[in-house]
């Protein structure tokens, strides 16, 4: 069990992990989480436990800051002796799924209240991550600005580059700047450098790819990079999110929804908001509008300051014949995005373009 968590993430390329025979060493032991981290030089723990009743397995897991004593997250699986090496892999691809963001977001939240003028590259990446979720304008502009600083410590930055592609990408999706032409140029310059930096980088190859989809890149030639970070890391849940997000605006409803399930597998805790809105517009797309304006209501509920979601949502109720919730969440929309019915969108199949802008047509005309 414990080799193949090992394996699985060290996956996990800006990820430290300490080997086998070193973590090893404490096998059976009470163990003081601080004290490990300072004989290991970590900053973080991952600590489990197996218990067998019969047989049934139980695994229990959590992660732990060792400076702090904090509890980072935490989560058990069950299965039986019978499919023990499923059991295995399960454990291994789910824990690596939710520690890289949760690392992320801790390290983001440590570096917060540094000032700016003593930060790194990276630790000005990881503020600009926890600073862009959830996603609204604010957040975005903020996460931007830290980039560009970022950026301008480091050229050659890949992540840093990809993710201001994004920033960039979603001011221009929710009307969030003057200049939409400028901001649509350097998001598409951005993540062009991105991917001649850091080309083997799964994080950089999905983010490029979402950003220059959008804006009318080949949609065959950018899933084959989503295809290729999801390659180099299995448990690479925005991975799997935005490769949804990409059969979903090709016209392939089902691949979008079943990626959009695992990635809520890999990261059932993730509160963007953002999986459950492609979930919800993949049943959208599909005309099973009940079960897509239950997950697209979710998703507003996780992430309130995310337009998209309303935005489908509304179109979603509009087709349902129900105008009056339609009129709120249009409401709702008009104080986020000057944008509520969008003069152009990433989907691909006139029949999608034409579902969307009717039912945002409907709504928009019932209020």
């Amino acid at each position: 069990m414990v080799e193949e968590i090992i394996t699985a993430l060290s996956r996990i390329r800006w990820l430290f992990v300490i080997a086998r025979n070193s973590s090893f060493v404490y096998k059976g032991q009470a163990i003081d989480v601080k004290r490990v981290g300072r004989e290991l030089g970590v900053r973080y723990v991952l600590e489990g436990s197996v218990r067998k009743g019969g047989e049934r397995l139980r695994i229990t897991t959590q992660l732990i800051d060792a400076e702090t004593d904090a509890h980072l997250w935490a989560d058990r699986f069950d299965g039986s002796m019978e499919d023990v090496f499923d059991l295995q892999d399960r454990v291994a691809i789910s824990i690596a799924g939710v520690i890289e963001p949760a690392l992320q977001a801790a390290e983001g939240r440590r570096k917060a209240n540094r000032p700016t003028r003593d930060l790194t590259a990276y630790d000005l990446y990881l503020r600009a991550l926890a600073t862009y979720h959830p996603i609204n304008k604010e957040g975005t502009l903020s996460a931007l600005q830290l980039l560009r600083q970022a950026i301008a410590i480091d050229r050659y930055y890949g992540p840093a580059l990809a993710w201001a592609a994004i920033c960039l990408m979603r001011l221009v999706r929710e009307n969030w700047t003057e200049d939409l032409d400028s901001a649509q140029r350097d998001s598409i310059d951005l993540a062009r450098q991105a991917l001649q930096v850091a080309s083997d980088t799964p994080e950089v190859l999905a983010n490029a790819a979402f950003a220059l989809a959008n804006f009318g890149e080949d949609i065959g030639a950018m899933n084959a990079l989503l295809d290729r970070a999801l390659g180099l890391t299995p448990s690479f849940s925005r991975g799997w999110f935005l490769s949804g997000v990409l059969r979903l605006w090709a016209g392939d409803h089902d691949a979008a929804l079943e990626r959009g399930q695992t990635a809520l597998r890999l990261s059932p805790r993730e509160r963007s908001g953002t999986p459950l809105s492609l979930v919800g517009e993949a049943h959208f797309y599909k005309h099973e509008f009940d079960e897509a304006a239950a997950h697209l209501l979710l998703s507003t509920q996780d992430n309130p300051g995310f337009p998209h979601s309303f935005r489908v949502l509304a179109a979603c109720y509009a087709h349902m014949g129900r105008l009056a919730e339609a009129r709120r969440i249009i409401d709702r929309l008009r104080t986020m995005s000057p944008g509520i019915v969008p003069t152009a969108t990433p989907l691909r199949r006139a029949k999608d373009r034409e579902l969307l802008l009717s039912g945002l047509r409907l709504a928009s005309e019932a209020t």
